[in-house]
């Protein structure tokens, strides 16, 4: 359970109809199966113990008592387990026949929820007022207002809805949801048909994601009455609105790890999570490690299925390209200027301008492409930035600046040799002056290209690259930029621009601000700062999931554990979390730019932190995270 992980998982096993005996068996070798892999809270189907098809003889005493036998059965073959168990049987309470969800936890009926919301008989809706029932000399809650709070993890509590509830206008899982449960439990009794599954799936991913929550949703497996369906046994586990494990056939199982830590992050940004308190009943012994088998990808900014990247990238170019042909119908502005430098960033950033005045009905000579040259260009990175600006039909120039900096030099006293941060950020802020100067020559606007990874590590020389007068890469990550240069070279019909775009996603990120020996890149950014795609990783951790470094940390070596060392994962983590508070000042006053994700570094409307804030904590705790590995 550290970090907020809970094991759960939803099983549909193969069953007798109307045999509870042999079902209760079932029932508990599934509970066995799922205690030896951790499991703390698992789901079975509506009415497992006697099958959902009885039909009629869900009235008759025999299968009534066969349930309750059944029960008995699985409650006392599960005294020694810790975990929160839901099965589904019939009850007769009072003149009323109720389809309930029986919680269990160490063999202790804790209550009896009943579905809401009854089709048809033989099943009744519940009374206002459920009371109890006896089971074993006990009585026993029957209520459906009720959260099963685990007191071994904060925040996780878990609620139970059965059959028809969840499809009703204003479902039980949204008052749930509302009172606290970050866990549903979904007991569905829904046939096979040629769309179930998938319309399954659809609704567990909306719900999971408006409701801000885990669900488990287990429906009656192979073992069913084929009289007037067959039944397919899917299970799924989903968590804001990404699907963790699903299955189908016969004795489904499927088992994952829910973030109640990451949900409850999610809930404290949204309003709406705050209704009607519920009772309450605890479960859960003393807090356990949790084994974690759900994958973590490399680029969570991306897709992860390959299918679902050609469409997304289209979506990020068009929001490009959308922001940046509003600004320039708004300023009555025709050009675009563009650094161009022959890396990921300006290079996407000139196709973006291209696309902005080919959509304005605009020539394409007017988008204006500057190189400038300095002392730490390569004859690779200028080549690769003229020929993209070429094949785009964009008026080049190439300006070099190296005299004007010399100039600066000597108006400064600083020595032409003195290779310090002044040698390096006078040509940024050189290059910043000339595309404004351009633009305001030529009724144009300095098209920013510096993306979201620079903008929070800070990667950018102030008043330099740093600024522009509209920057079309602000709200994108370093590994979309680079998705969307691959898009765009993987669909061009011009071989020449797409071999160009090849060599630049080829080329190592570099300022160029040093002076190179025998035309080679010297100077690697993420020789200072980090791999740009690890650094992507922490920032959805650490600033999109609100997780603590040792958690990201965690999860990192999950998902880089082969490309990276423990070692170098702390060190890029420590740099990470230092250059997140020492350059919070570059954030605080950035231009405007469009977000392509919920999340940017905005100054209006981003992730905010004081300019001047301390990274003490955030370096405590990686601090212990070393002493516990002994690093």
């Amino acid at each position: 359970m550290k970090d907020g992980f809970i094991k759960v998982a939803a099983a549909s096993p193969v069953l007798k109809v109307a045999d509870t005996a042999y079902n209760a068996d079932r029932v508990i070798d599934t509970v066995r199966a799922a205690g030896e892999k951790g499991v703390k809270v698992l789901a079975f189907p509506e009415l497992t113990l006697t099958g959902c098809s009885c039909y009629d003889l869900f009235r008759h005493r025999v299968l009534l008592d066969g349930a309750l036998a059944a029960l008995e059965k699985v409650a006392g073959a599960t005294r020694d387990m810790d975990m929160l168990i839901f099965v589904g049987l019939p009850v007769a309470s009072g003149d009323r026949l109720l389809s309930c969800a029986a919680a269990l936890y160490k063999g202790e009926l804790l209550a009896l929820v009943p579905k809401q919301q009854v089709p048809e008989a033989p099943f009744a809706a519940p009374a206002d007022v459920y009371g109890s029932v006896d089971f074993r000399g006990e009585d026993v809650p029957v209520t459906t207002e009720l959260l099963f709070v685990c007191a071994a993890l904060p925040g996780l509590s878990v609620a139970v809805e059965l059959g028809e509830d969840m499809d009703a206008p204003v479902p039980p899982s949204a008052l749930y949801a509302q009172a606290g449960a970050t866990l549903l439990v979904r007991m569905a009794s829904f046939p096979a048909t040629v769309t179930s599954s998938a319309s399954a799936r659809l609704s567990l991913r909306a719900d999971s994601a408006r409701l801000k929550c885990g669900i488990l949703l287990a429906a009656p497996g192979k073992g069913e009455s084929s009289t007037d369906n067959v039944y397919s046994g899917y299970c799924a586990a989903v968590e804001n609105g990404v699907v963790l494990a699903e299955c189908e056939g016969a004795d489904s199982l499927a088992l994952t790890e829910i973030d109640v830590e990451f949900l409850l992050h999610l809930r404290r940004n949204s309003p709406g999570f705050s209704g009607p308190g519920m009772g309450a009943l605890l479960w859960g012994g003393e807090p356990e490690e949790t084994v974690l088998t759900r994958h973590y990808t490399m680029h969570p900014h991306l897709p992860e299925d390959p299918a679902e990247l050609p469409e997304a990238c289209r979506r990020m170019l068009d929001i490009q390209v959308s922001g940046l042909v509003k600004r320039m119908e708004y300023a009555h502005l025709d050009h675009c200027v563009v650094g161009i430098s022959g890396g990921v960033d300006s290079t996407l950033a000139v196709m973006v301008s291209a696309a902005a005045v080919k959509r304005l009905g605009l020539p394409a000579e007017n988008v204006i492409a500057c190189t400038m040259p300095c002392f730490g260009t390569s004859s690779r990175t200028k080549s690769n930035a003229i020929i993209v600006a070429e094949q785009l039909g964009a008026e080049v120039r190439v300006i070099d600046i190296g005299k004007s900096v010399y100039q600066h030099f000597d108006d400064i006293g600083h020595a032409h040799d003195d290779y310090s941060i002044a040698f390096e950020n006078a040509q940024a802020r050189e290059r910043t002056q000339v595309l404004m100067d351009i633009a305001n020559k030529c009724n144009g606007l300095d098209v920013g290209t510096e993306d979201l990874s620079e903008f929070i590590d800070g990667w950018c020389t102030y008043n330099g690259d740093h600024t522009s007068m509209y920057d079309v890469n602000l709200g994108m990550t370093k590994t979309q930029v680079r998705a969307n240069v691959r898009f765009i070279a993987e669909r061009t019909g011009d071989k020449t621009l797409a071999a160009a775009l090849y060599d630049v996603l080829d080329c190592p990120v570099t300022p160029e601000l040093l002076p190179i020996h025998d035309d080679q890149i010297e100077q690697k950014s993420e020789d200072a700062v980090g791999s740009y795609s690890l650094q992507d990783f922490f920032t959805h951790k650490i600033l999109i999931c609100g997780f603590t470094p040792s958690k990201t940390f965690r999860l990192a070596r999950l998902a880089y554990g082969d490309v990276f060392t423990d070692e170098e994962l702390i060190r890029w983590l420590k740099s990470y979390c230092r250059r997140l508070f020492s350059q919070q000042f570059k954030r605080s006053c950035l231009m405007d730019g469009p977000a392509v994700e919920a999340f940017t570094v905005s100054p209006r409307t981003g992730f905010r932190l004081p300019s001047d804030g301390e990274n003490t904590l955030f370096l405590a705790d990686i601090e212990a995270l070393e002493k516990r590995l002994g690093l």
